[in-house]
């Protein structure tokens, strides 16, 4: 099974949510390899899918927010999508593409690990998730990686095709840690409502990573609770905060 611990690294590791989207637009190249550089430990992404099956990084169902383009991912094929600009909302930065996982497989470090949130309902289909593990394994990526959603049954159909990838329940909601899962993300007011959450997910033998990408403020309460991991859109502000890196 893969693992989650990085034993090189202290805790709590730092999430980079979407790669840095404080300097860079949200879940591009450029994005990703900032946080790199920022120092993450982990590198989240969004999985949607293409109409000719491509696993693109990209958090909406449409490209309407994020690129110069409009209509759903899922109906254009990958060379249609890549002509739209994932920059367009940031003109003084050079266009680039709408990236796919293998895209960030060839930049990512062989020390950084992966985390995929699965967005689109494509993810229900066995053949899918079937597809996406053999993409991750091709690309070296399988043993550093976490896959996560809102929907369990995103994640059933994952545990049922192959039941040793690590998965994670993220959730607004749930003020306590479900079964048979690797990690947690709540939503961080539910730390709140229950203190206990984090022991409780640990005795589960989960790690746990707060739903906050602003997290900067809590981080002594995350490091008090015990989290495992810290989500940020800035990673580099967050590691600073940490004392990772110098001011």
């Amino acid at each position: 099974m893969s693992s989650l611990h990085l034993p090189d690294r202290p805790k709590p590791y730092i999430m980079a949510h979407r790669g840095n989207q404080a300097l860079f637009p949200e879940n591009t190249l450029s994005a990703f390899r900032q946080a790199v550089t920022d120092g993450a430990d982990i590198i989240e992404t969004d999985l949607q899918l293409t109409q000719d099956g491509a696993f693109l990084c990209l958090h909406d169902a449409t490209i309407d927010r994020t690129t110069d383009g409009t209509g759903l991912a899922s109906t254009f094929s990958l060379e249609q999508i890549r002509s739209y600009n994932a920059a367009a909302r940031n003109p003084d930065l050079p266009p680039e593409p709408i990236p796919i996982l293998t895209d960030l497989a060839k930049i990512l470090p062989t020390t950084v690990m992966i985390a995929l949130e699965l967005k689109s309902d494509a993810f229900l289909k066995r053949a899918t998730c079937h597809r996406l593990l053999d993409e991750l394994r091709t690309t070296h990526l399988l043993e550093r990686t976490v896959l996560l959603s809102f929907n369990p049954q995103h994640l059933a159909t994952i545990r049922a095709t192959d039941p040793t990838v690590p998965i994670g329940l993220i959730t607004s909601n749930r003020p306590w840690p479900p079964s048979n899962m690797e990690m947690f993300g709540p939503y961080w007011p539910l730390l709140i409502i229950n203190p206990l959450l984090v022991l409780l997910a640990h005795a589960k033998g989960q790690l746990v990573c707060p739903l906050d990408p602003t997290p900067d403020s809590r981080l002594w309460l995350y490091r008090v609770l015990g989290c495992d991991a810290i989500l940020t859109d800035d990673p580099g502000k967050t590691a600073r905060a940490l004392g990772r890196q110098s001011s």
